[in-house]
Parts: C-alpha cells; sequence; structure tokens
C-alpha cells in the first residue's frame, strides 16, 4: 500500500512549549487512521500542522509522494486535503447562505458545472436542494456538519482531517454523522486521518491509531487491539479505562 501521508520527526514549538516532539508515521492510501490522547496531547495541533493551519519548525510531511514544508500549500493540496472541524457553527460565515459557502471552493478552483456539483454534494450528505439558501444559523447542529462535509467533499479529495467532527453533536445525531462519513470514504476511496478523545468512535471508524502524550507518539497500533487488550503502553491502558469508565456512567 503506498503512503497517502508520510510524517517523518515533525516538530511544533510555542515559545519553549513543544506542542509536537518529533512525531512521525506513515498512512496507506484509503486507509482510515486515527489518533487519541487526553486534551493537550498534540492531536489537534497535529492536524492543524499537516492542514497548514499551523506551521511546523523541523521535519517533514509528503502527501502523495509531494513534499510540503512547514505552513506554504498550494491548489493542489487543497484539492487533494480537506478538512472538518470539531465545531460546524465556527467553521461556517454566518452570513452565507449554504449555496453561497458551497460556490466558493468551486470559483476558487476553478470548477465548471457549479449547478450539478452542488446539487450532488446537498444530496452525498442527506439535505436537498431547500437548503441551499439557509443561512447557518437556520439549521441545526447535524444539519451544520453535513455542509462541512459537503464543503469539504466538493473540491473532489482523496484525503480527509477529521478533527473531533462529533463531538459538539448530541449523541443521537454523531452516529449518523459517523455513518455519512463512513459511507462518504467507501463510495470515494478516501483516506481518512481522524482526531477524537472518544476511543469508541476511534475503534469503530478506524484501522489503526496513533496514541499520542505530550506531544509525542506512544505507540501505533491497529485498532482491534484496543478490544483484545493487546497494546504496549501504560497510558494506553489508562486512556482505555478511562474512556470505558465514561461510557458506563
Amino acid at each position: 500500500m503506498s503512503s497517502a501521508v508520510s510524517i517523518r520527526d515533525m516538530v511544533v514549538t510555542y515559545e519553549d512549549f513543544a506542542a509536537l516532539d518529533h512525531v512521525s508515521f506513515d498512512i496507506g492510501a484509503g486507509e482510515s487512521f486515527g489518533i487519541v490522547g487526553e486534551s493537550g496531547s498534540g492531536k489537534s495541533t497535529l492536524l492543524r500542522a499537516i492542514s497548514g493551519l499551523a506551521s511546523f519548525d523541523q521535519g517533514t510531511l509528503s502527501v502523495n509522494g509531494r513534499p510540503y514544508s512547514g505552513r506554504s500549500r498550494d491548489k493542489e493540496f487543497y484539492r487533494t486535503v480537506q478538512m472538518v472541524f470539531q465545531d460546524p457553527y465556527g467553521s461556517l460565515h454566518p452570513r452565507q447562505t449554504v449555496d453561497r459557502l458551497l460556490l466558493e471552493p468551486l470559483l476558487i478552483h476553478g470548477f465548471d458545472d457549479i449547478e450539478t456539483r452542488i446539487s450532488r454534494a446537498l444530496d452525498e450528505v442527506g439535505l436537498g436542494s431547500g437548503f441551499r439558501f439557509r443561512y447557518s444559523h437556520q439549521l441545526s447542529g447535524g444539519q451544520r456538519q453535513r455542509i462541512a462535509i459537503a464543503r469539504a467533499l466538493i473540491l473532489e479529495p482523496k484525503i480527509l482531517l477529521l478533527d473531533e467532527p462529533t463531538s459538539a453533536l448530541d449523541a443521537s445525531i454523531q452516529a449518523e454523522i459517523l455513518n455519512l462519513l463512513e459511507q462518504a470514504r467507501r463510495d470515494r476511496d478516501l483516506t481518512f486521518i481522524m482526531v477524537s478523545h472518544d476511543l469508541g468512535v476511534i475503534s469503530h471508524m478506524c484501522e489503526r491509531l496513533a496514541v499520542m502524550k505530550m506531544g509525542k507518539v506512544v505507540e501505533t497500533l491497529p485498532a482491534a487491539a484496543l478490544e483484545k487488550r493487546e497494546f504496549s503502553a501504560e497510558y494506553t491502558r489508562q486512556l482505555l479505562v478511562a474512556s470505558e469508565g465514561f461510557r458506563r456512567g
């Protein structure tokens, strides 16, 4: 399996604090890869560094074999890599209609057949054309996240970065959004990199995962190893116990 994303010795520092401390891993094309760890472990910083929202000070990033530096990204990168954020309200412009939100990336990247693409994007996320001229404040949290996913998919990327994509949603809506993402991955043969504090979500959605603590990767393991308790790091065991305790409560 060829690598869709390859990271070597990535370092991100804020003043004297190492938010990422020599992080390395490879993600295969078409793989769904999870990143777990407690708050402050560096999960979201890692996604932001991959996406270009945060610069990295040292190390290398390659996407489909093409190297990228600390912060600079080009149009080809954004055609290939898109991100879905945790808070769908914060990531959608409140003064733009759904139509405008979906139109903008198409115009930037010079797509034609815009009408067809917008209709298809709304259908794919389970929303009809009746939503095109609504504003984000007229939508529920789940509908807003569906629009955010439609906007990410409309450029036909191959890699989706997912930063806690369901944690701001009600439990009943979370499963719908996860199923929608899983269907999109199958239909489009996407590669996922998914950050979550919820080990249950990661073990359901991902084939492999990296466990992060204080900016470092503690271990990388198959998701199936979580259920079988086949891991080597004590920190992974603590995360699993904390996650199960929370779910039982």
